[in-house]
């Protein structure tokens, strides 16, 4: 009978930076803008590049770096749109399964990104330290099956995960004091006892984000010990060049990962938390494109060729006046 009288919560309430002024929330409002729509238009662009527009950059590194940006539109458009709409609204509810569909994408589009990273190291290990064999291991079949892997396996472990969260009732306060639906806030709401899901979840994401960085290190360290063995410092700085833009990544990536999930549960307010998340969920897809384009002379060069030919395209008549 007590558990038939329950109420069961069916929507949330979304407190995000509610501490601040209005002023200052229409102006993170107009940023926040500002930044999703360069992140969409960015890592559109590099897909078209990639995928569409120049043959040269039909290979496996270039292959693994549009999937990376299919996922950054994705993973950004899970909270973003709703971080604005919350900007601008008195009321900041969310439906019960709104919230249980953004927990699920946000960490199944997470998982999926270390798995990118992990298989674009391994691309670049063979590259480097197997060149003469690069292109017989690394071929097609062998790039879409890693990435398919990657998806299917990710979303995957993420829908079991989400099977022991599903078991959670929420009857009591409805109040999630972050800009999106957290695990740490979603279980501080639970009324039913969250210990074993909060350390079966706890163990399950910091093996995950662990174990990718492992292999990940992994390889870059067999990369290094290869690049110094190099006899001339001009393959050295060709070689480093070519792992600089996924170093950049991985520090963002993983730094804000770790704090956020691996760290010890309750070691960070919940205002450092917003922020850490604030910069995992929107400024590191804002800086793929930049960290894959302006790092990369090929893109450039590609990005510039397309520019040219569109222009030429769209007036015609430059092209004659200055000739």
């Amino acid at each position: 009978m007590e558990e038939a009288n329950e109420t069961t919560v069916a929507e949330f309430m979304l407190l995000g930076f509610s501490g601040v002024c209005d002023k200052f929330q229409m102006f993170l409002f107009f940023v926040l803008l500002l930044t999703y729509l360069v992140t969409l238009t960015g890592n559109a662009l590099i897909i078209l590049i990639v995928l569409c527009v120049d043959r040269r950059l039909h290979s496996p590194m270039y292959f693994f770096i549009a999937n990376l940006s299919f996922l950054e539109i994705w993973f950004t458009s899970v909270t973003s749109p709703r971080l604005m709409l919350d900007f601008l609204s008195v009321s900041r509810t969310i439906s019960f399964h709104g919230c249980m569909a953004q927990t699920f994408f946000y960490f199944a589009l997470g998982i999926t990104e270390f798995c990118l990273l992990v298989i674009m190291s391994f691309d670049r290990y063979v590259a480097i330290c197997h060149p003469l064999q690069y292109t017989t291991i690394m071929n097609q079949r062998l790039c879409i099956q890693l990435v398919l892997g990657s998806w299917v396996g990710s979303f995957t472990v993420i829908s079991l995960r989400m099977l022991l969260i599903s078991k959670l009732r929420f009857c009591g306060p409805n109040v999630i004091n972050h800009f999106f639906c957290d695990n740490s806030p979603l279980f501080q709401l639970s009324c039913t006892d969250t210990s074993g899901v909060k350390r079966v979840d706890s163990i399950l994401i910091s093996t995950l984000v662990l174990t990718s960085l492992c292999l990940t290190m992994l390889s870059y360290m067999s990369i290094f010990l290869s690049i110094l063995q190099m006899p001339t410092a001009t393959g050295r700085q060709k070689a480093f060049a070519t792992c600089g833009s996924h170093l950049t990544s991985l520090a963002i990536g993983y730094g804000s990962c770790i704090v956020l999930y691996v760290r010890p549960s309750g070691s960070a307010s919940s205002d450092v938390n917003k922020g850490v998340a604030l910069l995992n969920n929107v400024l590191y897809p804002f800086l793929n494109p930049f960290i894959y384009s302006l790092r990369n002379k090929t893109v450039k060069l590609a990005l510039r060729e397309t520019f040219s030919r569109s222009t030429v395209m769209l007036f015609p008549n430059l092209r004659h006046a200055s000739g």
